[in-house]
Parts: C-alpha cells; sequence; structure tokens
C-alpha cells in the first residue's frame, strides 16, 4: 500500500475537500482524485460519498481514516527511530495577526530559518477572523491570533500575552501621567471593531463612567504608527511592538492611571500523523515568544 495515497485520503478526509487537500500537499486536483481512485481500487471499496454535493464519507471511508492516521503515525515512528538525521525539509505555511508581526515574528523566523535550512515558510497576515477560517479551512498549517480556532483536526496552546500601551508623540505628549478622563478628551486609535484591543477599550471607559470623544478602528499598526507621527492622536498598541518601532518612529509610550487589558496571543495549528513538523516549530515559537516576553526590557535588540 502506496503511504502517499493513504496520506492523501487522510488530509482530504481531514479538511473536508479535495481542492484543500490538494494545496495542502502541493498537487492538482486530478493527481488527488487519482490518488483516492487508486487506493479505493486497490482496498476494493469506495472511500468517498461521490452521489451529492457536500463531502461525505461513505461508512468504510470512516473507518479507514482511522487505519489511516495510525499507518501514518506509525510511519513517523519508524522514520524517528531509524534516524536519518537529514535536516528537515519541508513547506509550511503560517499565519499571524499584525501585533504579533510587530512584536516578535521577524527575529523567531530569523532564528527559525537558521536551525532549520530546509525550511520553506509562506507567510500570511491578517486579522484574528480570516486567520481562525483559514486554518479551519486547511489553508494554512500555524497560525498566530487572539482567538483559538475551533475545527476537527485543530489544536490550540496559549502564547504569553502581550502587554498594551497607550502610545503618543513625544511633542505633542509631553505629562508623565494621564488620567484616563483626559485621554478621553482626545482621539484614540484602536484595531479593528468588534476585535479584543477594541471591545476592552471601550470596557475600560465604561468601567470608569467615561465616554471617550472618538475612536478610531484602524486594522493597521503601521497605519496608526503613521498617524500618531503626524499628530493625530493617541493609539492603544502592543508594548512589545512600540519598543521595536521605536527604532524607525518617534513614539512616547503614555503612563495612565488605569491598567490596559493584556492582549491574549493563541497558536492554532492542524495535526499531521505523519510528522511532528508544526510540533517542533510551535514549541520554538513558544520558547522564543516567553523569553522576549521576560527579558529585560533594556536588553530586547531593536531590529
Amino acid at each position: 500500500m502506496n503511504l502517499r495515497f493513504v496520506e492523501a485520503f487522510y488530509w482530504v478526509a481531514s479538511l473536508k475537500s479535495i481542492s484543500r487537500a490538494a494545496e495542502k500537499l502541493f498537487l492538482t486536483q486530478s493527481a488527488m482524485s487519482s490518488r483516492i481512485a487508486t487506493l479505493e481500487e486497490e482496498l476494493g471499496i469506495l472511500l468517498l460519498d461521490r452521489a451529492g454535493k457536500q463531502f461525505k464519507l461513505t461508512a468504510a471511508g470512516a473507518r479507514f481514516l482511522v487505519y489511516a492516521q495510525k499507518l501514518l503515525e506509525l510511519q513517523r515512528e519508524v522514520k524517528h527511530e531509524m534516524g536519518s538525521g537529514e535536516p528537515m525539509a519541508v513547506s509550511m505555511r503560517i499565519g499571524a495577526i499584525e501585533s504579533v508581526l510587530h512584536s516578535w515574528l521577524i527575529p523567531w523566523l530569523e532564528k527559525l530559518r537558521a536551525e532549520h535550512p530546509g525550511l520553506e515558510l509562506e507567510l500570511t497576515v491578517e486579522t484574528t477572523p480570516i486567520l481562525v477560517d483559514q486554518i479551519q479551512r486547511g489553508t494554512l498549517d500555524l497560525v498566530f491570533a487572539v482567538l483559538p480556532a475551533s475545527a476537527e483536526g485543530v489544536r490550540n496552546q496559549a502564547l504569553p500575552t502581550m502587554d498594551m500601551v497607550f502610545v503618543g508623540h513625544p511633542e505633542l505628549h509631553k505629562k508623565r501621567n494621564y488620567r484616563l478622563s483626559e485621554l478621553a478628551e482626545m482621539e484614540l486609535l484602536t484595531f479593528q471593531k468588534g476585535s479584543q484591543p477594541h471591545v476592552t477599550l471601550l470596557d475600560l471607559f465604561r468601567q470608569h463612567r467615561l465616554e471617550p470623544k472618538k475612536v478610531h478602528a484602524i486594522s493597521s499598526i503601521s497605519a496608526m504608527v503613521q498617524l500618531v507621527q503626524g499628530g493625530f492622536g493617541v493609539a492603544m498598541l502592543p508594548r512589545a511592538a512600540v519598543e521595536r518601532l521605536t527604532g524607525f518612529a518617534r513614539l512616547k509610550p503614555l503612563t495612565c492611571d488605569a491598567k490596559l487589558q493584556s492582549l491574549p496571543i493563541h497558536a492554532s495549528y492542524r495535526t499531521d500523523p505523519s510528522s511532528k513538523t508544526v510540533e517542533t516549530i510551535l514549541q520554538s515559537a513558544v520558547v522564543f515568544a516567553g523569553s522576549r516576553k521576560n527579558a529585560p526590557k533594556g536588553r530586547q535588540k531593536v531590529v
């Protein structure tokens, strides 16, 4: 039995789509369909119900999926036990929100590529809802977003949270300390409506019985930074991003009498019974993000 055909069936069943499975394995849809048909012929059973418009496994296909996962796991164990010692050579599709991109993603990717020269990366930077949808559909392998994804075959792990801070222009915001009531009278910039930062910012003012003058919803950190530099207002950004961006922009973190809620970060990924590559890369990210979180501020390198 050709394990590549078994792998093809596993991903078709997991992603509930021949086209998305083909994209995952870098195959054409016709090649994927051919592998499934060959496997069905060898087994003497139909694995997919092709009668309806919606994807559906046959009863035999559902039973074989259990064996397919065991076969691929056994293949992985054999490769590990025999210890080929070859460097990791695989393509990985990673997605991240802008807060992660501007905080620790770039130096982590540099470290990852240095440790695994054979690793090919495809990077997507999007909002949390889009990233969650893509990991659920199987078009990404690993995403870093505010919310965890929920889908069959998808696992989640919490990463260190990100401290948030108000940021202003150093020439316009010269006070050492600001009251929340003072900030409520300014133009405020935060992420898109419905996002965790947007919701928590509005909740913060409600808790203090304040009504902010104006809250602008902007999805791009770069856009918020440019607006702050232009004297447009005060932005609420991840502190780690601000520390990196101060090497390129004039930004001043503002001390406030109200504590901002930290930004949660979750890693969501699809399990692959034939490989532990995703888990290895995720663990690298967890360790790296944790080291950046706990490093003294003066020792964090601006790159």
